[in-house]
């Protein structure tokens, strides 16, 4: 994988010590689309499974997320779909 790739799942881990984590790039699907970069790492899906999700709803995880990834946020990265999980929920 690449750079901004790596940089996700790194800062993801740091800062959500999750059980899970799944990040994948599917900036392919987006070519030739806004926001989508030659060479891809423009667009991404996580799946993240940690307890510092638990009580927080899915505004409130996903803006934990949004704020761990705030600089591939701010440039390289368009779009970022995230389905934030508290251990053991589905």
């Amino acid at each position: 994988m690449g750079a901004i790739f790596d940089a996700i799942q790194d800062k993801l881990q740091a800062a959500f010590e999750p059980i899970r984590l799944d990040v994948v790039d599917d900036s392919a699907r987006h070519s030739g689309h806004a926001g989508a970069r030659e060479g891809g790492e423009s667009h991404f899906n996580v799946t993240i499974e940690a307890s510092a999700f638990t009580g927080a709803n899915k505004v409130a995880r996903q803006r934990m997320v949004y704020h761990a990834l705030a600089d591939e946020l701010a440039g390289p990265v368009h779009a970022l779909s995230v389905t934030a999980l508290a251990p053991g929920e589905a």
